[in-house]
């Protein structure tokens, strides 16, 4: 179901920060995050199942290809409506 997942940090005022996760689905399949979530809790310890999960046709890219994850970090804060926190 999953073609591609991108996983970072955003701010959190508890824990300083939490786990998000941009996942890209294959062509013509479909999931919601409950689904994820719970595979991920399966397999995974639990610290490490994200917090937060959106679903995404492309991710921010650079000329070179790679993935812009302070751009998915800044777009995730404003939608969640968290300021910008700097972690340790």
């Amino acid at each position: 179901k999953v073609q591609d997942v991108s996983v970072f940090g955003v701010p959190d005022s508890k824990y300083g920060e939490e786990l998000c996760a941009w996942v890209r689905l294959k062509p013509g399949a479909a999931a919601d995050e409950d689904e994820l979530k719970a595979w991920c809790r399966d397999r995974i310890a639990h610290y490490k199942v994200p917090r937060h999960v959106r679903f995404v046709d492309e991710f921010p890219m650079t000329v070179t290809g790679k993935i812009q994850k302070f751009v998915m970090r800044e777009r995730m804060s404003t939608e969640l409506g968290i300021g910008e926190q700097r972690s340790a």
